[in-house]
């Protein structure tokens, strides 16, 4: 590391502010830019609010110039679970901000790396997230739009960061948009969705909040069954854990942006939406205090929010090809959204090009990609053989 770097660890009132700070004076200029929640930030990081501590452990840093001024941060981290799901152990890093200095960049990206050799890791994944990977996931490298809640948005020069330091794509993120409407939906989507309405023994619903209990017991089935026995890396959910997401959730669910599949009562498969919660966060300023929870609330009824995200989509192994996301899209479309339904786009985010039988899906609902986010590996052993992230079949 050059001397006139100086990286501290994030221990202190001090360091924890400055590194919550230093991206508010890197993107002040860039309207697309929008700040997160400070405590959402804070939260991956304590172990009392974090689960992935349970299994895993992480430290974070800042990088000062000779002047003592924050040019840059970063955080590295190690899933016990996940690291040995590849040919290599893999650990990660992530919250990378950093000034437009190449020598600044490399000295962080060494500080990781060293980091987690000292702990028997032999590749490196990033910038990714120490938590879920719908979250903080990603370089964003195409597409200059506003970033969705909790996804991150960076600077174009980032991108040459990563790769000249010797950063490989290990897979893609798409972000698809669409804008709300029946007809966008092609004849086979229409097809699908009608021989499956045909049998009996299939049924397709929305979340109804007054029975949220039962629907939280189906998401952890079919979670479980669908994303953690089928992809590497991704943890298992409990019905405790999904209780905390649905409640922090609340202040943006929408009862018709929640659909569940069912196959003689038994829950098969699931497609999640949220309200965009970035069109609120932009006018908060990483705080709800008083003040941010009123102009919270001012913003939430008076300036109706137009864009929801869609998180994720997961069917059951055995129920896959069946058509049972195009019954959820469908029911969804003819009455999910009408000329009372507030929202008027969605960005289905996060499909992964190693998943191309969603990218199909996209095309057959009219989404086009609209932002995409790179998820970069190197090897720290040169002699090895990169591999990117195997397709799903």
């Amino acid at each position: 590391m050059e001397t006139q770097f100086q990286i501290i660890e994030v221990a202190d009132d001090k360091t924890r502010k400055e590194f919550l700070e230093l991206p508010v004076k890197l993107y002040k200029s860039d309207t697309n830019w929008v700040r997160p929640l400070d405590f959402e930030i804070e939260n991956i990081f304590d172990p009392k609010e974090n689960k992935m501590f349970q299994h895993g452990e992480c430290s974070r840093w800042i990088i000062t110039n000779g002047s003592n001024k924050t040019i840059g941060r970063v955080a590295a981290f190690i899933n016990h679970k996940s690291k040995d799901a590849n040919d290599q152990l893999t650990g990660g890093m992530g919250f990378f901000e950093c000034i437009n200095d190449k020598k600044a960049a490399f000295a962080i990206f060494d500080h990781c790396k060293k980091w987690l050799e000292e702990r028997n890791i032999e590749a490196m994944d990033g910038p990714i997230n120490f938590g879920e990977r719908h979250q903080w996931w990603g370089l964003h490298v195409e597409g200059d739009h506003k970033p969705v809640y909790n996804m991150p948005y960076h600077k174009a020069y980032y991108r040459d960061f990563f790769e000249d330091y010797g950063f490989e794509i290990y897979f893609k993120q798409f972000t698809y948009k669409t804008y709300f409407s029946p007809d966008s939906l092609s004849d086979i989507i229409k097809w699908k969705a009608e021989r499956l309405k045909a049998n009996p023994d299939y049924s397709v619903s929305h979340f109804n909040s007054k029975n949220s209990n039962k629907f939280i017991k189906d998401f952890v089935h079919i979670y479980n069954e669908a994303w953690v026995k089928e992809i590497p890396g991704i943890d298992g959910i409990t019905e405790s854990q999904t209780q905390t997401l649905f409640e922090s959730l609340k202040p943006i669910m929408h009862d018709r942006l929640l659909w569940f599949a069912y196959h003689k009562g038994e829950p098969i498969g699931f497609f999640i939406m949220i309200q965009d919660l970035n069109e609120y966060l932009k006018h908060l300023n990483g705080r709800i205090n008083l003040y941010g929870k009123l102009r919270f609330l001012y913003y939430k009824y008076f300036q109706k929010n137009k864009n929801a995200i869609g998180l994720i989509f997961g069917v059951v192994p055995e129920y896959q090809k069946r058509g049972i996301e195009a019954a959820m899209i469908y029911e969804f479309s003819q009455s999910g959204y009408n000329s009372n339904f507030p929202f008027k786009t969605l960005e289905m985010n996060w499909i992964g090009d190693f998943n191309p039988r969603m990218s199909h899906l996209m095309k057959h609902i009219g989404a086009e990609i609209y932002k995409t986010h790179h998820t970069y590996r190197i090897l720290f052993d040169k002699n090895k053989k990169f591999k990117r992230s195997e397709i799903i079949k």
